[in-house]
């Protein structure tokens, strides 16, 4: 017997891996409603499509930066995709956002390898891998500045 699911809990399963509704829904069945593992195995099969898009060309995206309140650090990302259409994408906008603070703050040193300051448990590396698994094209982080006043 199928298990009824909710269909808030599906659209939250969809929005937090990318993954289309019926297959949300899918594995939130075959789980038995388990949201937990349904996000980890939905996560995985996303990671896996990602390395299937690495060797795309990305020819579009944006620069985005980050001023601190302070007006004396600045970060600077360059954030690559292959379609304009991706590059205006909120959530690939927010990546962006989110990147450029992390060089701010952090520095450029081992940039794709630090723990990203929102989130400790994942490596910026990961938030690039998240948005090409939701969005479904190839991103990759290009040049990395910061810059502060009197350096």
């Amino acid at each position: 017997m199928i298990m009824k699911i909710p269909a808030d809990q599906i659209r939250e399963l969809k929005d937090k891996t990318g993954a289309p509704v019926m297959r949300a829904k899918q594995v939130l069945e075959e789980y038995k409603g388990d949201f937990t593992k349904a996000e980890e195995i939905l996560k995985k099969e996303g990671f896996e499509k990602v390395e299937k898009r690495s060797g795309r060309a990305t020819s579009a995206g944006i620069i985005a930066s980050y001023t601190h309140h302070n007006q004396k650090v600045v970060g600077v990302v360059e954030l690559l995709c292959e379609t304009d259409f991706v590059a205006k994408n909120e959530l690939f906008q927010d990546l962006g956002k989110n990147l450029a603070m992390q060089v701010a703050s952090m520095g450029e040193k081992s940039f794709e390898n630090q723990e990203f300051i929102k989130d400790p448990d994942k490596k910026v590396g990961d938030l690039v891998k998240e948005v090409i698994a939701k969005t479904g094209e190839n991103a990759r982080i290009g040049r990395v500045f910061r810059i502060q006043l009197g350096e």
